[in-house]
């Protein structure tokens, strides 16, 4: 199995520098769906920032799709960022511009030039999401539910090897986490992409079961309680 994700004998920090997970291994391969849990405060944030490279990798080894985390530059950690896709549980879309407007902003912004292509590009994503309809709507016409379909597509607009989904599901009703977690499992399995999605919400964990991360004690624990390797 490719590993998308390597971790090994890692220290993560917080924002203030202090550890708050001591000496994790980690890898998720390529088309694997994992949750991440937790207490608030555990670590998952943490966690998942410093595999964007938002907080440094201070100690042990790590890699994100192919770049080195320990040593990465602040050029890379841009070419780092255009390889994920990010999904947080605020919607964080341009208000003041439509669907298609969002979307055109970020391949504008990871080096797209090609009308043609970016026309096609975000058509392709609306329709994986199931909102070809409404790319000229504004988010304010949107519900919870079609706001959070956005994000998924603006996170796919770079056939990204990963998406990193941080309580995709914080902000929606039990149906609509539904259809959310549906369509996160149906992409991991159509394109072979990880996810790594951090939840509070145990009831999916039920009813979409998967692979569980559980961050306890400032250690990173599988499902059955054996440290991950």
């Amino acid at each position: 199995m490719v590993h998308i994700v390597k971790l090994s004998n890692a220290d993560i920090q917080q924002s203030d520098g202090s550890v708050i997970l001591n000496n994790i291994h980690l890898t998720i391969g390529a088309g694997e769906f994992t949750y991440l849990i937790g207490k608030t405060g555990s670590g998952k944030s943490s966690l998942l920032k410093t595999l964007y490279a938002s907080l440094p990798l201070v100690k042990g080894s790590g890699s994100v799709a192919g770049f080195d985390l320990k040593h990465i530059s602040r050029r890379n950690v841009h070419e780092l960022r255009r390889k994920l896709g990010i999904v947080f549980q605020d919607f964080n879309l341009l208000t003041d511009r439509n669907v298609e407007d969002n979307l055109y902003f970020v391949l504008q912004a990871t080096g797209w030039d090609d009308a043609a292509a970016m026309d096609k590009r975000v058509g392709e994503v609306l329709s994986e999401v199931g909102l070809a309809a409404k790319r000229k709507a504004m988010p304010y016409e949107l519900s919870g539910g079609e706001q959070q379909r956005v994000v998924i597509a603006r996170a796919l607009l770079n056939n990204p090897p990963i998406i990193l989904a941080d309580e995709p599901t914080g902000n929606l009703d039990p149906e609509t986490s539904d259809d959310v977690l549906t369509l996160l499992r149906n992409l991991a399995k159509q394109h072979n992409t990880a996810v790594l999605c951090a939840t509070h919400d145990y009831r999916i964990l039920q009813n979409f079961p998967a692979r569980i991360i559980r961050v306890m004690n400032g250690k990173l624990i599988d499902d059955e309680g054996a440290g991950l390797r």
